[in-house]
């Protein structure tokens, strides 16, 4: 199994954002290590050559610690929006189980106090709800994926 690019930069972001200090894979013939530092991410990657110049050039991109939204254009403008952020780190989840519906989707409407996911913290699941009212714009973060302190979760339209 080898990574392309997009794996290893989405590998980078999903590390810088987790708060987790290294993380290494290995494979017969392949192996990645991804330190972060809260600084800097460092990469070092003893792949062959045409793959690890690229490497190289996408670790600044998960320095920042802006949320990066992927494909977003960068003339889009979300001023107009309010940013829900999450209160905890833990895992993101959009339903109450596995089986179950989703709490909001792009497009719902919503009110103070409407359930709007749920972030799971050391087998703990605390309900996230609103404390705005408007329409759901954009979800910015995938189901079950983990969430730092502060980072934005939805984009919701007060008008």
């Amino acid at each position: 199994m080898s990574m392309d690019i997009k794996q290893i930069q989405d590998l980078i972001k999903f590390v810088s954002k987790s708060g987790v200090n290294e993380v290494s894979i290995e494979e017969k013939d392949f192996k990645i290590t991804i330190k972060t530092n809260q600084e800097p991410t460092y990469v070092t990657a003893s792949v062959p050559a045409a793959v690890a110049a690229p490497v190289a050039v996408a670790a600044p991109a998960a320095a920042p610690a802006a949320p990066a939204t992927p494909a977003a254009a960068p003339a889009e403008d979300n001023s107009k929006f309010i940013t829900v952020k999450s209160p905890i780190i833990g895992t993101f989840y959009r339903s109450p189980g596995p089986d179950k519906a989703v709490f909001v989707n792009v497009g719902d409407e919503i009110a103070p106090g409407k359930v709007l996911c749920i972030v799971e913290a050391m087998k703990l699941f605390n309900e996230i709800e609103s404390e705005v009212s408007g329409k759901i714009v954009k979800i910015l973060v995938n189901d079950a994926q983990p969430v730092e302190y502060d980072q934005p979760l939805f984009l919701v339209d007060p008008s």
